[in-house]
């Protein structure tokens, strides 16, 4: 399946922002993203993120975002995730709270939007994503789920905030691994759960980034 159309670029100070960042997202697969924010954000409804970390992705969808005239949204805690945590492979010791020994990437996620001078392009919910989708009241044009890689957390993101999903926005979901020695397989299974409901059609993919269409309901 093709990827996104490659001429669709953010701002060469987000795209120097992104580089810039702490994360994990390569060029390409941000450039992917990027592209499906612009295509969503044309609904003038808010572009939703599920794991912003210190925002290298946030960068992409708060400069779609403010490209359409609508916002992005991300939802974190900003604990880090479970590979993030001291004695893993993803622990960065420059994140975590000097005073309090825990992990707390919101303060490294705001320099970042300072930096690119996005914060006004983005609203942040801070705390966990099950709570934040339960009180959610209003449609998206694009939710990327790329929060915890448990089947329970990946599984309680596409659960809480799927069904927000406007008829024609977006699903990306990062991190889809169809081989175990790629990597965790939660997100691929989210994925694959999307596809049988029916509610989406796959529209792009760039290497583990997955582009889908919300076509119908019985998510």
């Amino acid at each position: 399946m093709p990827g996104p159309a490659a001429d669709i670029q953010p701002a060469q100070r987000t795209l120097d922002a992104f580089e810039a960042a702490k994360g994990f997202m390569p060029r390409d697969e941000g450039l992917a993203l990027y592209a499906a924010a612009v295509d969503a954000g044309a609904l003038g409804l808010p572009l939703l993120e599920v794991g912003s970390y210190c925002g290298r992705s946030t960068l992409l969808l708060a400069d779609a975002a403010r490209r359409a005239g609508t916002v992005a949204v991300t939802v974190d805690h900003h604990r880090g995730s479970e590979e993030q945590q001291p004695g893993w492979e993803y622990h960065d010791p420059e994140v975590v709270d000097a005073e309090l020994g825990v992990m707390d990437t919101l303060p490294t996620f705001r320099r970042t939007l300072y930096r690119a001078g996005l914060e006004n392009a983005v609203v942040a919910v801070v705390g966990a994503s099950p709570r934040a989708a339960s009180v959610w009241g209003r449609p998206l044009g694009l939710v990327f789920v790329d929060g915890g890689h448990t089947d329970e957390h990946a599984t309680n993101d596409y659960e809480g905030w799927a069904p927000h999903l406007a008829e024609g926005g977006l699903l990306v979901i990062h991190d889809v691994f169809e081989d175990p020695a790629d990597g965790g397989q939660a997100p691929y299974r989210v994925h694959r759960r999307a596809l049988a409901s029916g509610a989406f059609e796959e529209t792009s993919v760039t290497r583990s980034l997955r582009v889908l269409r919300r076509i119908g309901q019985g998510i």
